[in-house]
């Protein structure tokens, strides 16, 4: 990168959120999220444990099986979704400690694509925008779905390469 060279917006903020994810301690994955107003970081979070209460890390995960009926191809098919109960997951770590009037209009950048739990509460929490770079297949189709009918411009970032020190390998 030459000097005058920066960093376009888009990969700066994703950037941070990738810094970010690397407080979790999470062995499944680690995410991260900002809350961005015009070119403003207004607020940053990762998944994890409640404050005060041993995380994944020590306590081990708490695993829970969901199952749900998905239309493939115009015939109902069961998934199996799991996920920790133990984590409370970066949107909603971000959603907890921003201001409402912060969020009103704002963006959010998250390393991963919201679950159908987190996209139902930043649905309701007043941003406009929510960029990702990992998809999230589980729920892709109808959180995409959500935030068309919300309105709410909803895009994986494409041609993005994370910082190298902010990787992991993450499990589905």
């Amino acid at each position: 990168m030459t000097v005058d060279a920066r960093k376009d917006w888009d990969t700066y903020f994703m950037d941070i959120a990738f810094m970010v994810s690397t407080r979790s301690r999470c062995p499944r994955r680690h995410v991260g999220a900002v809350l961005v107003q015009g070119k403003k970081l207004l607020g940053t979070a990762y998944n994890g444990a409640p404050m005060g209460v041993p995380d994944c890390s020590e306590a081990g995960c708490m695993i829970a099986e969901e199952y749900e009926f998905v239309d493939v191809d115009g015939e109902d098919q069961m998934i199996k979704k799991q996920r920790c109960v133990r984590t409370i997951h970066a949107e909603q770590n971000l959603l907890l400690f921003t201001d409402r009037i912060d969020r009103e209009n704002s963006s959010v950048y998250v390393t991963d694509e919201p679950c159908w739990t987190c996209a139902n509460m930043l649905a309701n929490s007043g941003v406009t925008e929510i960029v990702f770079y990992r998809s999230y297949p589980k729920d892709t189709d109808k959180v995409t779905e959500m935030m068309k009918q919300k309105g709410i411009s909803f895009r994986k970032l494409e041609h993005y390469e994370p910082p190298h020190e902010t990787l992991m390998t993450v499990s589905n």
